[in-house]
């Protein structure tokens, strides 16, 4: 494949990056994922390790540069920044994170053996989930956004997510996609790889059919406020008493439902100054009426000077949950002191939270205990197995009202789904803006509010048992085996080439 060598490939590859985005929500052409890997793959065949790099920056270029096209909107819109700044912000965000593609591109090449076209077929996925991985969890606290797995929820494929989550399902999709190049490649062995390809995805789709958990009781009613306050007006002195009112006003409407859920910070003030005079007469009622409210609202605690994201449940049950993964740049600073410096330089002023401890006991509503995770947490897949045995259901308390009419909703519902097919539990997510829904254990949504509408989404769910594979053993399990199989692939590469020579 000499071909590979022509520019024509350098310039193709940005528009392959916006193929592998046009996968994910909201456009959902989970197909289009597939060709776009195997054009950057082939992209890779019989060229240089820099070359490569190039083309894996490329096609960062464009999967990122549409992908996370929403962050000029929360920065331009509602940080305050003028459109310059926004710009050189949103442009430095896209290519930090157009680096890992071709880092992958680097690797690969460099460890690509000229020969063995099984060790090839292996090794772009090891070392594509592998950077991932760290892309996901490790820098900067992990951005986690465009992941392989979250495009394929609709294909057969996503019958392997309860058994290997998203890492190790996004690793099956990239060994299709090599498998089809080393076929194109070599065309040796066709039948037998089209054959194991079959076998792959036809056993996704036997296992989409699995049960992995059971019902435990009887359904539980559950209403979801959608206040649909933007972020212009959320925090204005002037609007509080308003917004606090709202709220009332659409709970009070459904003290019929067991359990009642508001959407991340629905109250724009720290739970002392709002708890005496607002949140424990709400509480009383809730009780008269036998309902529980899971509410989120900061807290600062004055005796360590600590502010945190938090969820507390009030009425039959009263407990609190602080948020321990929190968003860089939006709840805490990274690369301090630099990071600080530049933003106070462009006048933009961004929250400054502590996490919560990883340990805390779980909260419990409407009678059976659940797994809460705020906003961008639902983002990994390990907060959402905490404690998953004494779990029932999961709830996502999200307020992207930061990001405006952008594909920044769509995005995150789809990968909230992704934490309810991992735990085969129901998801019930609450947001301020959209996209409240309720989420089934295989993934499907049950019930969806429009974006931009105040309204209240009710429906009843049953609490879930038992236990996924992935919920389990999480990811460690997976990165662990891949890690071996790269030491593998690599000991062998170098046996063969020690063998030849």
């Amino acid at each position: 494949m000499q071909y590979s060598n022509s520019k024509y490939w350098d310039f193709c590859a940005p528009c392959a990056g916006i193929l592998f985005t046009l996968s994910f929500a909201p456009f959902d052409y989970y197909y289009l994922l597939l060709v776009a890997l195997i054009f950057l793959f082939a992209s890779w065949q019989n060229i240089s390790a820099k070359r490569a790099a190039l083309r894996g920056y490329l096609f960062g270029l464009g999967s990122f540069g549409l992908g996370v096209s929403w962050v000029y909107i929360s920065i331009h819109d509602f940080g305050g920044a003028n459109v310059i700044t926004s710009t050189l912000i949103t442009g430095l965000f896209v290519t930090f994170w157009a680096l890992f593609p071709a880092l992958t591109g680097y690797v690969v090449v460099k460890l690509m053996p000229k020969n063995k076209g099984p060790i090839r077929i292996m090794l772009i996925p090891i070392i594509w989930m592998l950077i991932e991985y760290v892309r996901g969890y490790l820098v900067l606290n992990g951005f986690p956004w465009l992941q392989i797995a979250y495009s394929q929820l609709e294909t057969p494929l996503s019958g392997y997510i309860p058994l290997v989550g998203a890492y190790g399902t996004g690793f099956i999709v990239v060994l299709t996609t090599s498998v089809v190049v080393e076929s194109w490649h070599t065309k040796k062995q066709l039948l037998l790889l089209t054959t194991a390809l079959a076998v792959l995805w036809g056993a996704g789709g036997l296992l989409r059919t699995v049960k992995w958990t059971h019902e435990i009781g009887r359904p539980i009613r559950f209403s979801l406020v959608q206040g649909n306050i933007t972020q212009d007006q959320k925090w204005q002195p002037d609007n509080k008493i308003n917004t606090l009112l709202k709220y009332k006003r659409m709970t009070e409407e459904h003290w019929d439902s067991n359990v009642i859920i508001w959407p991340e910070t629905a109250i724009p003030a720290y739970l002392d100054q709002v708890k005496e005079s607002f949140l424990l007469p709400l509480a009383r009622d809730a009780k008269q009426h036998s309902t529980d409210l899971i509410i989120s609202v900061p807290v600062h605690e004055s005796a360590q000077n600590e502010n945190f994201n938090a969820v507390i449940t009030m009425g039959k049950e009263e407990n609190i949950y602080r948020k321990t993964h929190l968003l860089p740049f939006g709840e805490y600073l990274p690369l301090q002191p630099l990071s600080g410096f530049v933003l106070s330089m462009i006048n933009m002023r961004l929250g400054n939270f502590t996490a919560g401890s990883i340990v805390q006991p779980l909260l419990k509503a409407g009678g059976y205990q659940f797994i809460t995770s705020i906003c961008y947490e639902d983002a990994f897949g390990d907060v959402s197995i905490r404690g998953i045995s004494d779990a029932a259901y999961l709830v996502n308390m999200t307020n992207d009202a930061w990001f405006g009419n952008s594909i920044e909703p769509h995005q995150h519902l789809q990968i909230a789904r992704m934490r309810a097919m991992e735990t085969g539990r129901y998801l019930l997510r609450a947001t301020n803006t959209g996209m409240t829904a309720v989420v089934a254990p295989d993934g499907k949504i049950i019930k969806q509010a429009p974006l931009f509408t105040t309204t209240v989404l009710t429906e009843s769910i049953t609490p879930m048992g038992g236990l996924t594979p992935f919920a389990s053993f999480g990811d460690k399990p997976v990165i662990t085996l891949m890690v071996i199989l790269l030491l593998c692939v690599m000991l062998y590469g170098r046996f063969f080439r020690l063998k030849v020579a």
